[in-house]
């Protein structure tokens, strides 16, 4: 009865919700129709009354993520703007560690997307960007988003797994000839991560944005 009760209740918007939870915890990879269907207490083919099939599944979960990055105003100032949204969309892709990939990788864009898109290269445009430097400053910001997104999904070490693995390493032979990786290998392990790595490369790229836009 309450199988039944799930049944009647279910739609696009849950099975999706229920698709982005599973892949938050598991990965996308693990993510089947049939595995979906039991979290929602449904037989899998119930699931195709509400999305056309895997693809159309997770080009829906990336525009449901996509819907999460919030976007300054418009009118505001072109630094302020690609830093707002960069740090927002940073802030996405971190909570659904699936995401980065799936955002490069599925051809599909939804409003969602299209939107963020548009706004960006809206603001360099309405600021004077030309059309060259408006098209490396775009990639060259969603590249650090996505990719220092990507890096951080795939190496997750939490301070007390870093140092953990810093010991073997250093007292390992074959890095003696390495003075500086050693250093470098301590450093991670004796300083706390911060949580201003992404922000400090953003700048890096924005103030030589700014630097070209001058000189332009």
């Amino acid at each position: 009865m309450a199988e039944n009760g799930r049944r009647a209740t279910l739609s696009r918007t849950r099975v999706i919700g229920a698709a982005v939870g599973l892949a938050d915890t598991d990965g996308a990879e693990a993510l089947t129709m049939r595995r979906l269907g039991r979290e929602l207490g449904v037989e899998a083919m119930a699931l195709y009354n509400h999305v056309g099939g895997k693809d159309d599944l997770l080009d829906a979960m990336v525009e449901s993520a996509a819907e999460e990055i919030v976007t300054p105003e418009d009118g505001t100032p072109w630094r302020a703007y690609a830093r707002g949204r960069a740090l927002s969309a940073h802030a996405v892709m971190l909570r659904h560690p699936w995401l980065p990939a799936l955002w490069t990788s599925r051809l599909a864009v939804g409003p969602a997307r299209m939107r963020y898109m548009d706004g960006a290269l809206r603001s360099l445009r309405e600021a004077g960007f030309p059309p060259g430097l408006l098209d490396r400053t775009y990639h060259a910001v969603e590249n650090h988003i996505i990719g220092h997104a990507m890096q951080a999904a795939g190496f997750p070490l939490d301070e007390a797994e870093m140092r953990e693995a810093a010991e073997p390493l250093l007292r390992s032979p074959a890095l003696e000839p390495y003075p500086d990786l050693i250093a470098h290998i301590r450093h991670h392990r004796d300083t706390p991560p911060g949580d201003d790595a992404f922000a400090f490369g953003l700048d890096l790229i924005l103030d030589g944005v700014e630097r070209l836009l001058a000189a332009s």
